[in-house]
């Protein structure tokens, strides 16, 4: 859906410099723009292709704006976060390509007669929707999506396909749950009798706040006797494990594989790398940033970048540590040599 460069920047905002009345097709990466692209620049290394490249306009910021100068001929939008600016460019984009998805229930979903269901809502074939659950204006069900007795979903939700969405669970507004994603399963409680393991029934939820987006295949387990909770704006990517019981801070993102252990209390505006892990109980601080791959294991009070399997570590000692590590070989043989030397002129003093 072509759509005047002026059109844009009166929607997003931004400084227009240059030609106002280009009509854009889309957005493309700078080496694969054509002249109906338009391109962003965030990778200061990428200028030459910025200088180069086919796009009838690119999104920078003022300081690349400053040094690229008169080499890219075409017209310019300038703002202070080009990647965010690109990011709402490219929804602008999808909103105008997407299929729409019809208004209703389709003859092959399985419908509890006490479930409410806004008029504008999409349910797909196959659905499985249980007794008591509410479903708030323009969400959008999916094919095969199951979704438990007395759940609630709100506006705007769209649930992708064989969504697992157990009873009593609720979710906020203008969420996005992924394809294989289960959420409210019995989280992993049991006591230990004699070496025998005895199930503790979970009889908590799964309380996700609005504007939050889950991964395929992550799952979400509900709390034992609390709930699990999940604050708005948070951002899980593919296959991860959030515990029963857990607190998932606002505005926190989360990369695949990160596995977070029962009753762990996460900030607000927290990082995780891919595959890193946090142990239970523990508490982690606003603005704590994990590394990929590493492990947590104690609480963390202070912000900041944190790295390591063993010992986690502010992120600056961790690196001065690792420097250290990777010269053991040479200095334990400085150290021989040096133990070579005491030992010869010892003895030479000896004799």
């Amino acid at each position: 859906m072509p759509m005047l460069l002026a059109d844009l920047v009166a929607r997003l905002g931004g400084q227009l410099i240059g030609e106002a009345g280009l009509r854009i097709s889309g957005i493309a990466p700078l080496d694969h723009a054509g002249q109906d692209h338009i391109t962003f620049l965030t990778n200061p290394k990428l200028r030459a292709s910025a200088a180069t490249t086919q796009a009838a306009a690119i999104i920078l910021s003022p300081a690349d704006h400053a040094l690229l100068g008169t080499e890219f001929a075409g017209s310019r939008i300038v703002t202070d976060n080009p990647y965010a600016y690109f990011a709402r460019v490219a929804q602008v984009f999808a909103a105008g390509a997407a299929l729409p998805y019809p208004a209703g229930i389709h003859p092959a979903a399985c419908v509890d007669p006490s479930a409410s269901i806004a008029p504008s809502a999409h349910v797909g074939p196959h659905v499985v929707i249980e007794a008591d659950v509410a479903i708030g204006d323009d969400v959008v069900l999916e094919a095969g999506c199951f979704i438990g007795h007395g759940a609630r979903i709100g506006a705007g939700t769209r649930f992708h396909a064989r969504v697992t969405f157990q009873s009593r669970c609720e979710i906020g507004a203008r969420g996005i749950i992924h394809s294989g994603a289960v959420i409210g399963a019995d989280g992993f409680g049991f006591a230990n009798e004699r070496g025998a393991w005895i199930k503790i029934p979970q009889t908590g939820r799964v309380m996700i706040a609005d504007d939050v987006e889950i991964g395929a295949n992550t799952c979400i387990d509900r709390g034992a006797l609390a709930d699990t909770i999940i604050d708005e704006g948070v951002k899980l990517d593919n296959q991860i494990q959030i515990g029963h019981n857990c607190h998932i801070g606002a505005h926190t993102a989360m990369a695949g594989c990160v596995g977070v252990a029962g009753s762990a209390v996460i900030g607000k505006y927290c990082t995780f790398g891919g595959a890193a892990m946090v142990l239970g109980h523990l508490t982690i601080a606003d603005k704590v940033h994990i590394s990929s791959g590493s492990m947590v294991t104690r609480s963390i009070h202070e912000a900041g970048q944190y790295t390591g399997f063993y010992p986690l570590a502010k992120n600056a000692d961790w690196e001065k540590t690792a420097v250290v590590v990777r010269n053991l070989g040479t200095m334990r043989e400085k150290i021989r040599t040096l133990e070579k030397t005491v030992k010869s002129l010892t003895e030479k003093k000896n004799e």
